[in-house]
């Protein structure tokens, strides 16, 4: 059917009337110059895409009527204009493609409809990891050793990037995936088909919110969601409050953009913004770089947003021209956003729009700050680290408390490293890493980085050898910028060489930490600790042997190598002492914003990024030279344990099969609250003594050679034994953390994957119960599918993460929770009851349905079914069941 609106339809430019532009000012509506910038996005999206099928006019109508539908639930279609994936979470959507091209010939279809309609790109950069350090030839050696245990996968994904149509592979030793998007990828404005529109993107990684800073609008979705907008469906949302967060004053001249983002974290953290979009505006907006924006937009995640939006402006534009992309094009792209009203004057206030709140923060009252030890939303100003750290020593158990006993608190582990001696105690600092595209991505840190190393060194300070330190940019851009500026040699000096391009430690793929320090640290049971300018820093993530981890900009994370511990107040104990004897204090090295600056304005210039992005995808000879199949169907190897044809279409025909009620159901686990998708699906080593590796050995695979879990996310077998398999797991049942659970048929004590094994073979299903904010973390499709692999059939909680309850709804699992007011322990549940959950005939969006006990007991929760279209993938058994459903037809 044709466009409704295409009387709006004009030419951007009279002298090329083939470019043209849905005109959002020819709809002559007054509300719309009321709507926050991020609506508008929506709405030319949804103006453009209407065809009265997926995308409708009333669908419009609510989307101009934002002001008032915000508040009444309801649901609009987003078409975005691109799709950006990872490899973890990559191989898992090229394998899923694969798969359904082999079960849409099974039913009869055509295979090559199996193909990204949306453009799709997927950055390789969750692969390496810091194998060497301190080493001249550290970044050879780690990329050599990538390619040796990734080889099967990197073939995979060549195969793909030929069979697939839209599909661009960026390849290994490029960067990070959110950085490459900001530098590279972004667009800003689309130029495709004929028109010119907003440039939108859907990432299988949570922090694809980082491309918010340049205007461009995004978020993370789960991987399942991310291959059915690859399919050309739109995401079904829920049209979103928008919470405006006013930015005033002026930054302290010591404090970072880190600093800046993890007191925003913290201050969103409080004010509940879940399920919303951010929008920035006021003054102090103008104040803050693209790259400061970046910063704050990558850490949306962390404070529970949707997206963190910061629309487009000069200083946007200007970027465009710093990195190097087309001036025509730039030019195109102002002219665009001036026409459609898209364009913002931070400093204009009669430009404001309506907002569903407004928070307000004053730049100037922001501290030098460090978030921790468990988690990113819990802010310590700078000055009170030590303190803070020596109190959640003693304080019970949990996000902010170790429970080490009084008399502990001092304790002292002597060991020897390379033929000295050292010692370690509580809050010892074992790994430090400038790493993650939060902070790489950000010249005025790094190279505020550089300048402290470089004065650091001029001061005769150094760091422990003993001391893991890294240093893994986010692009090439930012060793070129480092290098021309001069001061790599002292980052050098100070242990941070370039390991590689990718994340790194921030995803826990920090390698091993030497064998003298381990022992070390199990032997005295220490709190030690790990210092990342990361995002992320949940409890088992960063290595299994630092319990306290905190995110610090990458200047903190030198300062507190050199000092070695956590337990330092900067401004009255000093960083070190030199050869000559003389006390050298943090701020004697501290680098002026002045400072940073001008090396800024001299250093990172047009050029460098042209130079590096224009041969992006043909720099890795490695990649070059690999051999990939050319068929257009998968042969899959049944040899691999990297690559392995899913079970998720076993025995799928085009019927559909009615939803029965879940008979009898046994709780494989009982959960308190924050059970992260880290807990869930870990993506860090494969532990000797787990399932998966029991499997992997029984596949002739030596430990050396397992890998990690987020390698192996193409292999269905792996990723089922390693689900739950993460050694910080509290599970109520048990009375210790770890990957284990009670069979309660038998009573035996099992790992999660064996007693699933159990009850599986007995032909009992299975549920999970668990607290607030379950799935928080990254986006990973496989906490939905591993656990859809062990049986589970619905989880029941109190509050969800947005990702990973979409993530269970795309797989068929049943997302279920507590009425308000209730929970586990006001319903008196302990988990050993069998759970019968009726399932009616006619289901609705957020209906109550019934759940009985074998103890007579009978109470009610809200199946977390959000929209008609969540309901018709539950119908079709997950949503790639729909698409092959829909495209085997």
């Amino acid at each position: 059917m044709s466009n409704p609106f295409i009387q709006i339809v004009e030419p951007l430019d009279p002298k090329q009337p083939l470019k043209k532009f849905f005109n959002l000012s020819k709809l002559e509506d007054v509300r719309y110059a009321h709507l926050p910038f991020s609506i508008r996005i929506l709405l030319e999206a949804a103006v453009r895409n209407c065809d009265e099928f997926l995308v409708k006019k009333g669908d419009v109508e609510n989307i101009l009527n934002w002001k008032v539908m915000q508040h009444k639930n309801v649901e609009v279609p987003f078409k975005p204009a691109r799709v950006i994936l990872q490899d973890f979470t990559g191989v898992p959507a090229v394998v899923d493609f694969a798969a359904m091209r082999d079960a849409v010939k099974r039913l009869g279809g055509d295979p090559e409809k199996i193909n990204p309609i949306c453009p799709a790109d997927l950055v390789i950069d969750h692969s390496i990891q810091v194998d060497f350090n301190r080493q001249p030839d550290s970044l050879q050696k780690n990329q050599e050793l990538e390619f040796e245990r990734n080889k099967e996968r990197f073939e995979f994904l060549k195969w793909g990037s030929q069979a697939f149509k839209n599909l661009r592979i960026i390849p290994p030793g490029s960067g990070i995936i959110h950085q490459v998007n900001l530098e590279y990828l972004a667009r800003v404005v689309m130029d495709q088909d004929g028109y010119y529109y907003p440039d939108s993107v859907v990432g299988t990684d949570s922090h694809t919110t980082m491309i918010d800073g340049l205007g461009v609008l995004g978020w993370g979705v789960g991987g399942i969601e991310a291959e059915a907008v690859m399919l050309g469906q739109p995401i079904s949302m829920v049209l979103p409050e928008v919470v405006g967060y006013k930015l005033v004053g002026n930054p302290q001249p010591l404090v970072t953009s880190t600093d800046i983002v993890l007191t925003i974290t913290k201050h969103l953290r409080q004010v509940g913004v879940v399920g919303k979009f951010v929008e920035f505006f006021g003054p102090g907006v103008a104040q803050l770089s693209i790259a400061d924006r970046a910063t704050i937009a990558n850490m949306c995640p962390e404070y529970g947003a949707t997206a963190a939006y910061f629309p487009v402006d000069d200083i946007s534009i200007g970027y465009l021209v710093q990195t190097g992309r087309d001036k025509e094009k730039i030019m195109c792209t102002k002219r665009y956003l001036e026409a459609v009203g898209m364009l913002r004057d931070f400093t204009n206030s009669s430009q404001d729009p309506d907002f569903t709140q407004v928070v307000e923060l004053d730049l100037h009252t922001v501290v030098p700050c460090c978030s921790g030890p468990k988690r990113p939303q819990d802010k310590v100003a700078v000055s009170d680290m030590k303190k803070d750290f020596e109190t959640c020593l003693g304080a019970k158990q949990g996000f902010k408390g170790f429970q080490i006993a009084p008399d502990r608190h001092n304790s002292i582990v002597k060991f020897n490293f390379e033929g000295h001696d050292f010692e370690l105690a509580h809050g010892s600092v074992v790994i430090a890493a400038i790493t993650s595209c939060t902070n790489t991505s950000n010249p005025s840190v790094m190279l505020g980085a550089g300048l402290l190393a470089k004065k650091a060194v001029e001061a005769g300070l150094t760091v422990k050898p003993y001391i893991k330190t890294s240093l893994s940019p986010g692009s090439g851009v930012v060793t070129y910028y480092l290098r021309e500026s001069g001061v790599m040699r002292y980052l050098s000096q100070l242990g941070f060489d370039v390991v590689g391009y990718g994340c790194m430690t921030c995803i826990g793929n920090s390698g091993p930490l030497p064998e003298s320090v381990v022992e070390a640290i199990t032997q005295g049971d220490l709190v030690a600790v790990g210092v990342l300018s990361g995002n992320r820093n949940f409890e088992g993530r960063v290595h299994p042997n630092t319990r306290a981890n905190y995110l610090a900009s990458p200047p903190l994370v030198i300062a507190y190598a050199i000092a070695g511990t956590i337990r330092i107040d900067f401004e009255k104990e000093p960083l070190g002492i030199n050869a000559l004897g003389k006390k050298i204090f943090l701020k004697d090295i501290w680098p002026t914003r002045n400072e940073i600056q001008a090396v800024e304005r001299q250093f990172v210039i047009p050029g460098m990024f042209k130079e590096v992005y224009e041969k992006i995808e043909t720099v890795n000879k490695a990649w070059n030279a690999l051999d990939a199949p050319s068929d257009k169907l998968y042969t899959w190897n049944p040899k691999s344990t990297y690559i392995k044809s899913p079970p998720f279409f076993d025995g799928l025909t085009l019927a559909l099969q009615t939803p029965k009620t879940i008979e009898g159901a046994y709780v494989l686990l009982s959960f308190g609250d924050s059970v992260t998708t880290d807990h869930i699906s870990p993506a860090g080593n494969i532990a000797r003594n787990s399932p998966a590796a029991r499997y992997l050995t029984s596949r002739g695979l030596t430990p050396r050679e397992f890998n990690s879990y987020g390698s192996r996310r193409g292999n269905d077998a792996v990723m089922a034994r390693g689900t739950f398999a993460n050694i910080r797991l509290v599970n109520k049942f048990i009375d210790k953390q770890g990957p284990q659970t009670i069979h309660f048929p038998s009573g035996e004590t099992l790992d999660v994957f064996d007693a699933a094994e159990r009850y599986k073979q007995a032909g009992h299903p299975l549920i999970v119960l668990a607290g607030k904010e379950y799935g928080a973390g990254s986006s990973r499709d496989w906490a939905a599918k591993g656990p859809f692999l062990l049986g589970v059939k619905a989880v029941l909680a109190e509050s969800y993460e947005r990702i990973h309850r979409s993530n269970l709804v795309g797989m068929g699992v049943i997302p279920l929770q507590y009425l308000p007011g209730e929970d586990a322990g006001t319903l008196g549940l302990t988990g050993r009851e069998r759970y019968t959950i009726i399932i009616p005939e006619n289901l609705k969006p957020q209906m109550n349905v019934q759940i009985k006990l074998d103890t007579g007991k009978t109470f009610n929760a809200i199946m977390r079914f959000d929209t008609d279209v969540e309901l018709t993938y539950f119908y079709n058994g997950g949503i790639l069941n729909y698409m092959i459903r829909k495209m085997a037809s």
